[in-house]
């Protein structure tokens, strides 16, 4: 018998990046080739890059030199590269990096596979090989993007907005869930404009309500949904379905009206806080999550206070900074970088501060609360072990978590009641009632 290929897969970047790899995985796995998670020990390693901003580049460009290190020294025998940054600098690699064997954009699994030597299995694209715990998983509703921002490339890397299905995706969680899959977390460019390019109109909503109809699906989180054309319809899903969590990651990226216009965010000040209030009265209980970008071009010191401003006023539930990286062939990218990157740091870790306090406020009040939590994992040994399990309030790897002493032994990716006991500015400290009904 011939020995199975072995392919490791190193998977940089967002969700979505994540969602890709899991695909590619299970078409590996269908060949029967055999997907090994330490590099060194494969046959053939491939990188699933990012190139969004300049720490992701960086990061990509340095895992695939030590790639081609490993091939160089003998321990592997080839190194391929795929997703954003191979899409957008695919010459420009191929000139500074030619150990590489070959390069690929995003999402060619057919490229991919034909460099591994077997076929696309087109009949089962809608498979996936889970690389997060098996109980949770993101469900990507759409490729590509529309919306203008002046900041960002994914349109140039991605394309335009591109929609899938609903029977598509309803297959597709219903794979998920036949595997143990109880929480769908829904991930696009812009969860918002779900359906408008396939149906003529935005079915956000439509697919939320479909989705929460399949056995076995018990939680359903919506990111990045793009604030300047909410569906309002989705605000009452949010609040009547008690599948759909009542959670909202929606980027904001600033406030200020000339920094909003600058970035082409297609919305005011005035609208942004009429939707965030919108969003708070009419679904009662709501954890926002938002991001902002510091160091914008057009940010004044003016533009920043007014920023900070917002966030303590709002009293967001989660929030994320980032410092503006410069991005060629972007609109903004002819207003050079005038701020300065120890402003930028500055910038950040002031409003990083901001919401702190904000986080630790909020956590004190979920104080003797109780609350329906999924375990992830058992994290430590012996004594000092805990594990480590979320609320409705809580994605994955970005939010907080419901840290719970191992005095009794839990079973990972199962809902229980949680009582809360202690708080800290990120995380909550709870002790098992019961499983959860």
């Amino acid at each position: 018998m011939t020995r199975k290929q072995k392919v490791g897969i190193v998977t940089l970047g967002c969700s979505k990046n994540t969602v890709d790899s899991e695909r590619l995985i299970q078409q590996m796995l269908l060949n029967k080739i055999n997907v090994v998670d330490d590099p060194e020990s494969a046959d053939t390693v491939i990188i699933n890059t990012c190139g969004f901003i300049e720490a992701a580049k960086e990061e990509s460009i340095n895992t695939i030199l030590n790639a081609v290190q490993l091939k160089n020294e003998g321990k592997i025998k080839k190194v391929l590269v795929a997703g954003c940054l191979s899409e957008r600098y695919r010459e420009e690699l191929k000139k500074e990096i030619p150990e590489v064997d070959s390069f690929f954009g995003t999402e060619n699994y057919k490229g991919i596979l034909k460099a591994l030597g077997v076929d696309l299995k087109k009949e089962l694209l809608g498979e996936r090989h889970l690389t997060t715990p098996k109980h949770y998983a993101y469900l990507k509703i759409s490729e590509g993007c529309n919306n203008p921002c002046s900041f960002c490339a994914i349109p140039l890397i991605r394309g335009k907005h591109k929609s899938r299905s609903i029977k598509s995706l309803v297959n597709e969680a219903s794979f998920l869930a036949s595997k143990g899959t109880k929480e769908l977390i829904l991930i696009a460019q812009d969860t918002t404009d779900y359906g408008i390019d396939i149906y003529g109109k935005r079915k956000l909503s439509e697919l939320l309500n479909e989705l929460s109809r399949i056995d076995g699906i018990e939680w359903i989180r919506l990111l990045y949904a793009y604030p300047s054309h909410f569906p309002d319809d989705v605000i009452d899903t949010i609040a009547q379905n008690p599948k759909v969590l009542k959670y909202i990651d929606i980027p904001l990226q600033h406030i200020s009206d000339s920094v909003l216009k600058s970035m082409r965010r297609g919305i005011t000040k005035r609208r942004t806080i009429e939707l965030v209030n919108k969003l708070k009265e009419r679904i009662p209980g709501l954890v926002l999550r938002t991001t902002f970008i510091v160091g914008y071009p057009k940010e004044t010191e003016h533009d920043f206070e007014e920023l900070c401003s917002f966030v303590g006023d709002m009293k967001f539930d989660r929030i994320g900074t980032f410092t503006y990286s410069v991005e060629e062939s972007t609109p903004s990218f002819v207003l050079n970088d005038p701020v300065s990157e120890k402003i930028k740091e500055e910038r950040k870790s002031i409003l990083m501060e901001i919401q702190k306090d904000i986080s630790l406020e909020k956590n004190k009040g979920f104080t003797g609360k109780k609350l329906k939590v999924i375990v992830d994992n058992l994290d430590g040994t012996g004594e000092d072990s805990f594990y480590v399990a979320r609320s409705y309030r809580d994605a994955p790897e970005v939010d907080g978590e419901v840290l719970i002493p191992a005095g009794h032994k839990l079973s990972i990716g199962k809902f229980y009641e949680a009582s809360i006991y202690d708080y800290n500015e990120y995380d909550l400290f709870g002790k098992i009632l019961k499983p959860a009904d």
